[in-house]
């Protein structure tokens, strides 16, 4: 939620970490292709027909079928998905029951860290990780975590949106209105 009126403290802030993204890419013009940035969403499970899916061959004297009122699901996963330019590099679903805390985030980037390895080989020793501020991402356990293996964190300013791209670029697609199961099949390929 962004407040209606920020604070002086708090412009300060987002200027100051929009100049240091700047001065970055300008000492850098590769640094945003290291970066993996991650988020979680909520994602509905079902598997509604479309209306070309649900057509069937009829005989011109078969009466119509009958269709049922499409409902929204009921059941829900948590998502969490690490992409960067170049598309998604790991996605989990949060078993249910299962809270996202420091512990199972420090599970979720030592698998992301093997995965990096696997698929950006190019940046393995050289990625940067961008997540918001949430207590599991800036628990003191997982801080400890990331300096240990020696991954640089891009700092999120608190009520800046526009540095989670996930919010904007990734989470619309994956429910679109007109073809929602299509984006739960992808996702457990």
């Amino acid at each position: 939620m962004i407040p209606k009126k920020l604070m002086t403290e708090q412009k300060a802030n987002w200027r100051d970490a929009c100049l240091d993204l700047l001065d970055s890419l300008e000492r850098e013009p590769e640094f945003f292709s290291c970066i993996i940035t991650d988020d979680e969403s909520w994602i509905l499970e079902y598997n509604p027909k479309t209306k070309c899916q649900s057509q069937e061959w009829h005989t011109a004297n078969s009466p119509r079928p009958k269709k049922a009122r499409m409902s929204k699901s009921k059941i829900q996963s948590v998502l969490i998905c690490f992409f960067d330019s170049h598309g998604i590099v790991h996605k989990e679903f949060v078993p249910p029951g299962q809270t996202v805390n420091q512990t199972f985030y420090w599970e979720v980037l030592e698998r992301l860290r093997k995965r990096v390895a696997c698929v950006r080989s190019g940046i393995a020793r050289t990625w940067m990780l961008h997540h918001d501020n949430a207590s599991c991402h800036t628990a003191v356990s997982i801080n400890e975590f990331l300096a240990e293996k020696r991954i640089p964190v891009i700092p999120q300013p608190p009520c800046m949106p526009d540095l989670s791209p996930c919010d904007f670029f990734l989470f619309p697609q994956l429910n679109p209105p007109i073809y929602p199961h299509l984006s739960v099949i992808f996702l457990h390929h």
